[in-house]
């Protein structure tokens, strides 16, 4: 009776050298589909290559197939560099990023997601950030959801048109202990197509505050997620579901007791994944 070799240290070195070649061989071939989808993209008279819709989704089912030792933090960061380097490498941008309340976090988080090929140049505020991107030819925004009070009402900074618009919330993947984990939105031009509409943000101002407000907005599967004075009212930042209309949200501010009610839609990005769920919470 035959019996299989016992693997030596050797043995299983050159197993890895296969698997790091394979990988390597196949980032490669990655590429040359890049190439073509620029080719591709170059004759249809090109556009965004961002896809936040598709990129929350990769990093969804990533999260959702992923066992074994390595830690989930480190193959949602490769799948990260590889997703945003491919990106650069169809159209460069910069990344900017707000470091008013300190840069190691937002540098962090970044990093994780936009890897050391993109650039990162800081700035002093959101405004600054949303000024730079609406200057920009096509690069992104990044600033906390919680910019403090100095922050002011930033995203009736996004209401115009022309402005950018939210198209993330970070990290795509929650969990305890994320060591890229500061909340934060990513802003761009508007996009053509390509955008995750799980959650719709809208810029509302009315007269003033209200105690009802909050209770008025969950009924209509909305949320109060920034406040701060505007002029002589109040400028809210409302997260709302998708399927949530902006015409819904604003009847449950009425009913609340609100008056001069005005809403413009900035953005939306994907819902949130909390990975602590997946196999009774062991990542």
């Amino acid at each position: 009776m035959s019996t299989s070799p016992e693997p030596t240290l050797g043995g299983l070195r050159s197993e890895i050298d296969r698997i790091d070649s394979a990988m390597h061989e196949l980032l490669i071939e990655r590429g040359l589909i890049i190439d073509r989808l620029i080719e591709i993209k170059a004759r249809q008279g090109g556009g965004s290559a961002f896809r936040p819709a598709r990129e929350a989704s990769m990093m969804r089912t990533l999260a959702e197939r992923h066992r074994g030792r390595l830690p989930l933090d480190t193959v949602e960061s490769i799948w990260r560099i590889i997703i945003s380097t491919f990106t650069y490498i169809q159209a460069s941008y910069n990344v900017h990023v707000d470091v008013s309340r300190g840069e190691a976090a937002i540098r962090d988080s970044a990093r994780f997601h936009f890897g050391f090929t993109v650039p990162c140049v800081a700035h002093r505020s959101a405004a600054d950030v949303i000024a730079a991107v609406a200057e920009s030819s096509g690069d992104l925004g990044m600033f906390p959801l919680d910019g403090g009070p100095e922050a002011g009402a930033w995203w009736t900074r996004l209401a115009p048109p022309p402005a950018p618009k939210v198209i993330a919330r970070l990290p795509f993947v929650e969990r305890p202990d994320h060591p890229a984990g500061l909340p934060v939105f990513v802003i761009s031009q508007p996009l053509a197509e390509g955008a995750a509409r799980d959650v719709v943000l809208d810029s509302i101002t009315l007269d003033q505050w209200r105690p009802k407000l909050p209770a008025a907005l969950h009924s209509a599967g909305a949320e109060i997620i920034g406040s701060a004075a505007d002029g002589m009212g109040l400028a809210l930042l409302v997260a709302r579901q998708g399927e949530a209309t902006s015409q819904a949200v604003r009847a449950a501010l009425w009913s609340a007791g609100g008056a001069d009610v005005r809403s413009v839609e900035i953005g939306a990005h994907a819902s949130r994944f909390d990975a602590s769920t997946l196999r009774g919470g062991v990542i």
